[in-house]
């Protein structure tokens, strides 16, 4: 049984006329005659009784009426699904984000896509960057928004934004109100640190930052959330070097101070990513309206940042400027 004997067959009992039916399906009433009667051949009783002045239905063709045009109904609604998901307005994204990304416009552009999207539904959950990185890896998160100073190994990312880093002091701290932050001066100040292990790459940078100020610090304090490293510098415990954005944070306390210029060669990245083994339509559509908004958003450049670009894994990126 094929669909298109279907669609005869419910034409036909419509217009209760071979004629005219057959002019509705566009074609001629000897190939309607045959696939009605290959229809019955293959259901094993007449639909139809037929005479030199009527058609009708028999009670057979009655029943299966309904549940012929139940059938093409739902023909044309997966049809129409496969479209939608094809064109990405429908589908299921898990993604993950850090707490910090709540103060880079992330909320209001996920926000923004979902009511331009209803179809796709969008399923959060916060993780570190380690965490993220391992998940996409494994196939548990579609795409991440994490701290990565470079490009992690296997994946495709679009730069969110570089910013610099910036002095976290506790309000009553004798620098809280510079206008720029010396770090030679904070060479005796317990430093409070994102750990290691969540993310090494920042680890290291703000080691390197200190490093290149004359002093290595020193590091009681290490924790696996920024806003926990504010939280703490806001009770006393010590100073940290955080992104610009935690600024936007508005905890009680704690006073955000710009480096010095000799000491804003580093920035904080952040990065969308996503595996190129797993890229469905509806991640497309992501990718593509998160792109289109950061290269809209006025400022960037002015506070720091750059205009997004996709970025590749290492050795893509050689290869490309090789063929250049």
């Amino acid at each position: 049984m094929e669909l298109r004997h279907l669609r005869h067959f419910c034409v036909l009992a419509d217009e209760l006329h071979f004629g005219r039916a057959a002019s509705r399906l566009a074609i001629s009433q000897p190939p309607l005659s045959i696939s009605i009667r290959q229809l019955e051949d293959e259901l094993g009783a007449r639909l139809f009784e037929r005479s030199n002045k009527q058609v009708r239905l028999t009670p057979a063709g009655a029943a299966f009426l309904v549940e012929a045009q139940q059938i093409l109904a739902q023909t044309v609604q997966a049809r129409e699904l496969v479209g939608r998901i094809a064109a990405g307005a429908v589908g299921r994204l898990r993604i993950g984000f850090v707490a910090s990304m709540l103060y880079r416009g992330l909320p209001q552009r996920i926000a923004a896509f979902q009511r331009a999207r209803p179809g796709i539904e969008l399923v959060l959950r916060e993780l570190n960057s380690g965490e993220q990185i391992e998940a996409l890896r494994g196939g548990r998160l579609d795409a991440g928004f994490a701290h990565a100073p470079t490009l992690p190994a296997g994946l495709h990312g679009l730069d969110y934004l570089a910013e610099p880093f910036v002095c976290c002091l506790p309000r009553s701290h004798p620098q809280a109100g510079a206008a720029a932050a010396d770090l030679a001066a904070l060479a005796d100040e317990t430093l409070v640190l994102f750990a290691r292990e969540v993310s090494p790459e920042y680890y290291e940078q703000i080691i390197a930052l200190c490093v290149q100020a004359g002093f290595t610090p020193s590091v009681r304090h290490e924790v696996r959330h920024w806003l926990t490293v504010v939280a703490l510098v806001a009770s006393g415990i010590g100073v940290a070097l955080v992104p610009a954005a935690l600024a936007r944070a508005g905890m009680a306390g704690v006073s955000f101070v710009p480096l010095a210029a000799k000491h804003r060669r580093f920035r904080s990245i952040t990065r969308m990513l996503w595996s190129p083994t797993n890229t469905p339509p509806a991640l497309q559509a992501l990718i593509e309206t998160i792109g289109q908004d950061l290269r809209r958003a006025p400022g960037r450049r002015s506070e720091g940042g750059s205009a997004p670009q996709p970025s590749l894994p290492v050795h893509r990126r050689a290869a490309m400027k090789a063929r250049a």
